[in-house]
């Protein structure tokens, strides 16, 4: 968890500052409400990490997710056998070759034994790399006694965002690799052949057409300011994770991404099946609505999208219905709200969201099989015209100087 400071109105009137941990600002500014009316500021406290060498983890704590989504089916099945809680997560913590998920579970292990709660344990041990909506699952599994059910639909829930997330990365090999290629073509071109042709064609003596001399021209620029120009290539990487680390930045950025032409769609498509998606999860689980919108509003990965869900808590707190909330807010789709609150109004949200979550998944596949059609024949093109105008260049060139001998 991380630490905030923050400083805010009380509910007597009177100015307070403190401390508080949580997964990330609105979960700080979640807490900091259960007793004060106004917050002022919340700023995220920096903690200073171990330089020994001895302290470093290889690779950093990142949590495997084709590791943890085995785990919570393991977990479920060994649940289902009636194998207690504690023995189970000692079986799981056996049967895992990841080396972070081993050393939380068997942390957790230790702490269940103890007599310490199941969700308490992982928030503890885990709940800097474990998602919130499985933390918050568990928790709903644990005070329903419904252990094995929870980790199953965990088990499914991430199964699902596994097989998106190796669609979208087979799709993308493809280009990828027509890329690296174009890179490399374009790099032994301008660093190895020119630099040979231009030095015959200097021997002779003779003017060169235009398009060689631009040629020559951009060789010589990138061989004498490459350093320059990554340079600045890195300046640029940098300025911008800077500005994204800060509040306004985050905001504006996230925001900006929903208007992009093609990817702006994407995220769309993305924040509305990540909506549903967690909202159906969360809901199977038995949480109140308003529960399920605030643990869903930390799980969406897009800032804004994440602080405009957030802001639904609020209302449903006001007495207004879920479709009514979300059609304030501006960040889902007509269709996501219409049939939400078609499937509050008759009762059945819970198989509604989960239903309209499959079209999204597919819709969101569709759109990135279809953006990446639409790169393909881009990249080629640009390879192309690249490798036509050196070909050109130096041909032309070659045919100057035959003629004039």
């Amino acid at each position: 968890m991380l630490t905030y400071k923050y400083s805010a109105i009380s509910k007597d009137g009177s100015k307070v500052h403190g401390v508080v941990e949580a997964y990330n600002e609105l979960d700080a500014a979640d807490k900091i409400k259960q007793s004060c009316d106004i917050i002022e500021k919340i700023t995220q406290v920096k903690t200073k990490k171990s330089d020994s060498i001895l302290n470093y983890e290889i690779g950093g704590k990142k949590l495997n997710k084709k590791a943890f989504t085995m785990m919570c089916s393991q977990f479920s099945t060994i649940l289902k056998a009636g194998v207690p809680i504690s023995r189970c997560t000692r079986l799981v913590a056996d049967k895992t070759s990841d080396k972070v998920i081993k050393k939380m579970l068997d942390a957790v292990a230790k702490d269940v034994e103890s007599g310490r709660s199941v969700t308490q344990s992982f928030k503890d041990e885990g709940g800097d790399i474990l998602p919130i909506v499985f933390i918050e699952t568990i928790n709903a599994g644990e005070l329903s006694g419904n252990m094995d059910s929870a980790f199953d639909q965990m088990y499914k829930h991430y199964e699902e965002e596994l097989k998106m997330a190796a669609k979208v990365k087979s799709a993308l090999a493809y280009p990828a690799f027509v890329l690296l290629v174009a890179v490399v073509v374009v790099i032994v071109l301008m660093g190895v052949v020119v630099p040979k042709f231009t030095e015959i064609f200097d021997g002779y003596g003779q003017e060169l057409p235009w398009i060689t001399r631009s040629l020559i021209a951009v060789a010589n620029f990138f061989q004498h300011w490459y350093i320059l120009i990554v340079g600045i290539i890195v300046a640029i990487v940098l300025a911008y994770k800077l500005y994204s680390n800060t509040e306004d930045g985050r905001m504006k950025c996230a925001r900006l991404s929903f208007e992009l032409p093609a990817i702006g769609n994407i995220v769309q498509l993305s924040t509305a099946s990540q909506f549903a998606n967690n909202m159906a999860a969360l809901m199977a689980s038995g949480l109140t609505i308003t529960q399920c919108v605030n643990i869903t509003s930390r799980a969406i990965s897009n800032y804004y999208a994440s602080t405009e869900v957030g802001k639904m808590s609020g209302k449903l707190a006001e007495g207004k219905s879920l479709g009514d909330s979300m059609r304030q807010i501006k960040v889902l789709p007509d269709i996501l709200v219409d049939m939400a609150a078609v499937g509050e109004e008759t009762g059945s949200i819970e198989q509604t969201l989960s239903t309209i979550a499959k079209y999204y998944d597919s819709e969101l596949d569709q759109a990135i099989a279809d953006l990446i059609k639409k790169m393909e024949p881009t990249l080629l093109c640009f390879v192309a015209v690249i490798a036509g105008y050196i070909v050109i260049a130096i041909y032309i060139a070659m045919f100057s100087l035959y003629s004039a001998m």
